[in-house]
């Protein structure tokens, strides 16, 4: 309602003052166009709401005295691929209708009904009329409210007389516009695919974009040509967007981010729509001046038709330069029945003027629905109402069991309900009553008929609620009034989605939506829209013996070849006569499966259906590239220096093995021809100490093995780090064991964290490709018979326990981490065994300490040799160098005791210092007595002598050690130099 009250109410008042206006309403499925146009059940939309208004104001003005004549007029089209259909008219009509140009009321449809209603309630029922006729041509046609464009137009004729005496019409045309879903305009996921969304589908909202964009660049002083004339849409909604109408644009967005960008893309459409400036007028002009006009248009067109001298048709105000010569020479050759065309619908126009409104109404009066007489139906007999995946078309098809027996199928004869559609046969299914409950059960042999999901071949009870589905498109669900009305339980509404996720939970998925991610839940939308579709594709398959078949495959980033992504919904493509098959992403499938239905629609109107081979949705380059299967590749091990050299599995997509590749993945220097290998014994215990150094290595792909026959060409690609050029092998032909002794350096001359983190963590995606091999002959086939076996088959090995082996995502990485850690435990246990013999050999000289230098030498040693040259420096060591350092050395360790432990130390080095005191001065003592007595034999010469070489003795060893301190930069008093013996 604030919608309506923000914008509807704005559209009538200009409606009242005769003005033409047009509401169109923009944005992606599913952010609320047509709720906000139309509404849902209760929930009323500016189109209903806009139609009840204007009747209470008519009612108002009436009773207050006016005596001006008030007359409404409804009609109701839509455009699907181009064609415009009269939703209003339940026969199709071929091709649709022609679009066509009236000099001053521009472009219009020819043919369209345009009814006259006297009440809100005439204009509810002429609603529902032409809803059903839509949802009819949606099961057919697959044009629901999200890739179909629907314009209900309705005029609002105001008669009165004039100061002069005159009649005086003032007339206002109302356009209210649900687009299609703006994604459609694009082709995601769809580059470089030939088939694009019916080949019409998007030209109309992409024509839009460009008619915006032009009318903007032209407010803004810009000349530029408008496109009108590029599509059925933006013909009709000429004058809304640049000519006599007051515009309003709803730009729906939705609050997903998942549609950022699409949300971004439409604010971007609604800013250059701003920008556009319409000049509106009041339509009013006397009803004699109107017909006098016309009969003078007429005159002129019935001389132009005799002489031949046809011109190009303007509207009022338009320029010619605003069509190109093609356009030009296309509509020269149209002409004669363009001025045919207006001259009938001039004709027609005049009649009506001179009809009462009262007369009008009496005559549509005859051929209107019943809308009243069959909810009253509804209440009492048992019948079957239609679901949809649009919303807005569930619950308007309707097929009541008021007979003991009631029988559907596709023939026209020996049958009561005629249905048509994929897989539906001739004599389909027959409803039977037995005691006030209705039963079901197929008609032939072979039959395509579900209930709740299950697939039934014998006489099934049906119970109130209960789903079923004839064929691949026609969804039902069974309504039994007085079951509903005794029965004490609570029936819930039932939807498409819910008929979607049972057959999806009957078929195997997990569809439960509890604890789900994102991703997960995601994926289940993807997997319920692809169910049917792929059904659908399957039976257009079998009924046009296209030989192809197509399954859903559920497909990871590792079994795509990609290293990141989330699981997708694909589909395969198999052709039963070569079995040749292709891969098809979500959107490529989808654009093709609209031009199957094309291809089934004119089969069945009996119309050329076969397409050129450039333009088959069943076809595909039977020359095209295959991916064969992926392969991990885990990296962790160059981050340690570590070679692999391994044999790992080809998965597919399905993650079933089919083939080995052998790899290698080797440490090498800067050319990549010196190889380090294990006996180089080059190894770093963690991989930051690769940060900021050189790191090289080949990435060697050898060959794979036991690949499948049926390919030719066969090569792996892959693409490294940040880099996304692919790196490729050569191309082995006619082999299932490939050998390409291909071997790619990568070489990085300085490493950053984020380089070493990628090598650690990461992997590269080995992609094998090849091309299906040409057969050598075709397989004669019959589709629906292949189809039939194959879901025998499938329903035999379904329950089978096989021995196929399916891909875990952990399984290669798991397995590459075991090599490299088996290989550094290999390393480590040399390096303890080295460190062993370490210490028996300072055992055995009964050394107590062993000198740092020498522990890291035994540690870094990286051959057998250089370990044991250090182990060899052992029995020259001296347990310590002196006194001091040996108390320097125990007061530092004595810093990392306790408190108690660091006391006695203490002590004990004051006593030492005590006894060496006391040793000094017993020295000096002993020298006073030497002196005091004169040696035996010996001169004061040969004293001084003595005393000298002793001097040098000391200073020579005080000297080596401070060497030796500073050449392990070892400070005397605060780190030890040795290592204890325990």
């Amino acid at each position: 309602m604030k919608v309506y009250n923000e914008l509807g109410v704005g559209v009538l008042e200009n409606a009242w003052e005769g003005y033409n206006s047009t509401l169109f309403a923009y944005g992606q499925t599913g952010s609320g166009k047509s709720w906000s146009m139309v509404g849902y059940g209760v929930n009323k939309g500016i189109v209903p709401l806009y139609c009840e208004n204007i009747f209470k104001q008519i009612e108002e003005k009436k009773a207050g005295g006016e005596k001006t004549e008030y007359e409404v007029t409804f009609s109701m089209l839509e455009i699907y691929n181009e064609q415009i259909r009269d939703l209003l008219d339940s026969k199709t009509r071929k091709g649709g209708l022609k679009c066509r140009q009236h000099p001053k009321q521009g472009f219009y449809a020819e043919g369209l009904k345009i009814v006259p209603v006297s009440s809100y309630v005439d204009i509810e029922a002429k609603t529902e009329e032409g809803t059903r006729n839509r949802t009819v041509a949606s099961t057919a046609m697959n044009a629901t409210s999200s890739r179909a464009h629907t314009i209900v137009g309705i005029t609002f004729v105001q008669k009165y007389i004039n100061a002069a005496g005159e009649e005086t019409a003032k007339t206002s045309i109302v356009n209210l516009v649900d687009l299609a879903g703006s994604e459609r305009a694009e082709s995601t996921g769809a580059t470089g695919d030939r088939l694009k969304e019916g080949a019409a589908i998007n030209q109309s909202l992409s024509c839009l974009g460009n008619c915006i964009a032009a009318l903007a660049d032209n407010a803004g002083g810009k000349k530029t040509r408008v496109p009108y004339r590029d599509s059925v849409l933006t013909k009709l909604l000429k004058n809304a967007l640049g000519g006599n109408s007051k515009t309003i644009m709803i730009a729906a967005l939705s609050p997903a981010d998942i549609n950022y960008d699409e949300t971004l893309s439409t604010l971007r459409y609604a800013d250059r729509a701003k920008q556009i400036k319409t000049k509106s007028s009041v339509n009013e002009d006397p009803t004699a001046q109107l017909i006098r006009e016309l009969q003078e248009e007429n005159e002129r067109l019935k001389k132009a038709i005799e002489s031949g001298n046809l011109t190009i048709i303007t509207g009022e105000g338009e320029e010619d330069d605003d069509m190109s010569e093609e356009e030009r020479e296309k509509i020269k050759q149209e002409l004669d029945e363009e001025y045919k065309s207006i001259l009938d619908k001039n004709q027609k126009e005049m009649e009506e003027m001179k009809k009462t409104f009262e007369e009008r109404l009496k005559e549509q009066g005859a051929g209107g629905t019943d809308l009243a007489d069959i909810k009253e139906k509804q209440k009492t007999i048992p019948h079957i109402y239609n679901l949809n995946m649009d919303p807005q078309l569930t619950g308007h098809m309707f097929h009541f069991l008021d007979a003991p027996s009631k029988s559907f199928g596709a023939a026209t004869e020996g049958i009561d309900v005629t249905i048509h559609g994929p897989s539906i046969s001739m004599k389909h299914a027959v409803f039977t009553e037995t005691e006030g409950k209705f039963s079901v059960e197929p008609m032939e042999a072979n039959v395509r008929l579900l209930v709740n999901g299950k697939a039934i071949g014998t006489k099934t009870q049906l119970s109130h609620n209960d789903r079923i589905i004839f064929g691949t498109t026609k969804y039902f669900v069974y309504v039994n009034p007085k079951e509903r009305d005794s029965s004490k339980e609570q029936y819930k509404e039932i939807t498409f989605e819910m008929a979607q996720e049972e057959l999806a939970k009957k078929s195997g998925f997990d569809v439960e939506g509890q604890n789900k991610s994102r991703e997960d839940v995601l994926l289940q939308e993807d997997l319920l829209e692809m169910l049917p579709a792929v059904e659908e594709a399957n039976a257009i398959s079998e009924e046009l013996d296209k030989k192809r078949r197509f399954e859903i495959m559920i497909v990871s980033p590792e079994a795509r070849g990609e290293l990141s992504g989330r699981t997708e919904v694909m589909v395969r493509m198999k052709d039963l006569e070569t079995n040749h098959e292709w891969v098809w992403p979500r959107q490529k499938f989808f654009n093709r499966k609209f031009v199957m239905q094309e291809m089934y629609n004119e089969f069945q109107e009996g119309d050329p259906w076969e397409l050129p081979a450039e333009k088959d949705p069943f076809l595909d380059d039977p020359n095209a590239e295959f991916h064969i299967g992926s392969v991990k590749v885990w990296l962790q091990s160059i981050s340690y220096m570590i070679d692999t050299k391994e044999q790992l599995e080809v998965t597919d997509f399905k993650g079933n093995e089919v083939g080995l590749l052998n790899l290698e993945v080797v440490p090498c220097d800067k050319t990549g021809k010196k190889e380090i290998t294990e006996d180089d014994d080059v190894f770093i215990e963690s991989p930051d100490e690769l940060v900021g150094k050189e790191l090289n290595f080949n990435v060697k792909l050898l060959g794979c093995k036991g690949l499948p026959n049926k390919f030719t060409d066969i090569y792996a690609k892959y693409t490294f780090y940040l880099d996304k050029k692919l790196i490729e092998t050569k191309k082995i032909p006619n082999t299932i064991n490939p050998d390409w002794n291909f071997t790619q350096l990568h070489a990085v001359p300085k490493c950053t964290q984020e380089f070493i983190k990628y090598v650690s963590e990461g992997a590269i995606m080995v992609q094998i490709w090849g091309k299906f091999k040409p057969p050598k002959e075709k397989k004669k086939v019959n589709t629906k018979d292949s189809m039939i076996n194959a879901g025998l088959q499938k329903a035999a090995t379904h329950n089978a326990n096989t021995n196929v082996k399916k891909y875990d995502a952990d399984k290669m990485k798991y397995m590459m981490e075991t090599a490299m850690l088996r290989k550094r435990q290999e390393k480590m246990e040399k390096k303890l065994v080295w460190l062993r013999k370490m210490l028996d050999v300072a055992a055995e000289h009964k050394k107590k300490k062993i000198s740092t230098n020498i522990i890291k030498g035994v540690y870094d040693a990286t051959t057998a040799d250089t370990a044991d040259k250090c182990i060899a420096m052992i029995p020259g060591e001296k347990d310590s160098d002196s006194e001091g350092s040996s108390s320097s050395s125990s007061s530092d360790s004595g810093s990392s005791h306790s408190s108690s432990d660091s006391h006695k130390k203490n002590e004990d080095g004051e006593k030492k210092k005590k006894k060496k005191k006391k040793k000094r001065k017993k020295d000096k003592s002993n020298d006073k007595a030497k002196s005091s007595s004169p040696k035996e034999n010996s001169s004061p010469k040969e004293d001084h002598k003595k005393k000298e070489e002793k001097w040098e003795r000391k200073k020579s060893a005080h000297d080596t050690s401070r060497q030796e301190n500073k050449k392990q930069k070892i400070a005397p008093k605060n780190t030890a130099s040795t290592c204890v013996l325990l």
